[in-house]
């Protein structure tokens, strides 16, 4: 573009038989920080670090011990599962019939939140089981899912689509292993699967509170890797 414009402007004579180009490039027109990302809140966060240090701490060994009894938190992941089933379904029940009467969804509604009632009980009534079927969802997902992903990512070619390959590949693997443990995966995968979330969350706060440390007066954090 820029040798497009250079092409149409003539030069013309200056004093002392000097070239002079009718207009002059700026080579900064505008001052711009891009040593610090601005982020509106972090002043807040920094302030408070202690407790995202201390909430983070907590969330990595909670999910350790989760993994541990992986078991136990199975089933407690169930009995939570169930009651917000029942929360919810009653709340959305209770709704359709203050609130939606005369309105074209007003059974659609009343049903789908009996429906999740009866679900809740069904899955406070047995968690064990609600957890082998969910195992199973699971490892359906995660082996289509990968198939998917591999799929994808050979056709399209996108750049680096070998990490996608590679992604693909450990869902199916992972897919896979649940798939061949059932019905005795059922019994410890989700407790593993929140356990595991428990610790990225918790470490993910940690990091955060390590890094606002260093919070400029700005309200920004320095920005590393990035072009000055």
């Amino acid at each position: 573009m820029i040798a497009g414009l250079l092409r149409n402007v003539q030069p013309c004579s200056g004093e002392n038989g000097l070239i002079v180009w009718p207009f002059t490039f700026h080579q900064k027109a505008k001052q711009i920080n891009t040593n610090v990302i601005a982020l509106p809140g972090l002043d807040k966060v920094k302030n408070n670090r202690g407790w995202f240090l201390f909430l983070g701490i907590v969330l990595i060994f909670v999910g350790w011990v989760a993994i541990g009894e992986a078991f136990f938190m199975t089933v407690f992941s169930m009995r939570i599962l169930g009651w917000l089933m029942i929360f919810s379904g009653a709340a959305g029940a209770i709704h359709a019939c203050a609130k939606e009467r005369g309105w074209g969804g007003f059974f659609f509604d009343l049903l789908t939140g009996i429906l999740y009632v009866v679900g809740g009980f069904l899955v406070l009534s047995n968690p064990r089981a609600t957890a082998v079927v969910f195992t199973l969802l699971i490892a359906f997902v995660l082996i289509f899912e990968g198939l998917f992903r591999i799929i994808a990512a050979i056709s399209v070619r996108a750049p680096n689509w070998g990490w996608t390959v590679l992604h693909g590949f450990i869902s199916l693997a992972l897919g896979i292993m649940i798939w061949q443990r059932w019905p005795v995966a059922g019994l410890w995968v989700i407790g593993l699967f929140v356990g595991i979330s428990l610790i990225f969350n918790g470490w993910s706060l940690v990091m955060l509170s390590v890094a606002v440390k260093h919070l400029s007066a700005q309200g920004g954090v320095p920005a590393t890797g990035r072009d000055s």
